[in-house]
């Protein structure tokens, strides 16, 4: 018998921004941007093994979690500056998860949270 793929979502989201001050949970029509992409993912929840935020703020950790998703850790601050790429984000938060819930990862699904239109039907595509 066939085990499906365990798929880890990813949103980080950074609390440092420095376009758009706040820009994760800055509201657009009514809601924290951040809480589209967390919805959409927890909608998807069938894809996935978990969805968590990596943050490095506190304020996004809690607007998170009221959207459903997970924080389990905040992120340390050699990978919060606005010059650390995205891969050694999903490092750290890889290796949490795989040691946390002993299990190693087929595939990391990373949704930026600057993106509010994205559908449950685009992620089951992805």
């Amino acid at each position: 018998m066939a085990t499906l793929p365990r798929i880890l979502a990813l949103i980080p989201a950074r609390g440092g921004s420095k376009g758009v001050s706040r820009k994760n949970v800055r509201l657009v029509s009514g809601k924290p941007l951040i809480a589209y992409t967390i919805e959409i993912a927890m909608a998807a929840k069938h894809l996935f093994h978990r969805v968590i935020v990596s943050t490095d703020d506190e304020e996004i950790s809690a607007v998170s979690r009221k959207y459903g998703a997970e924080t389990p850790f905040i992120r340390p601050d050699e990978l919060s500056g606005d010059m650390v790429p995205t891969l050694p984000v999903a490092q750290h938060a890889i290796r949490f998860v795989e040691q946390q819930d002993d299990i190693l990862l087929d595939w990391v699904f990373i949704l930026q949270p600057t993106d509010p239109f994205r559908t449950v039907e685009d992620l089951e595509k992805g």
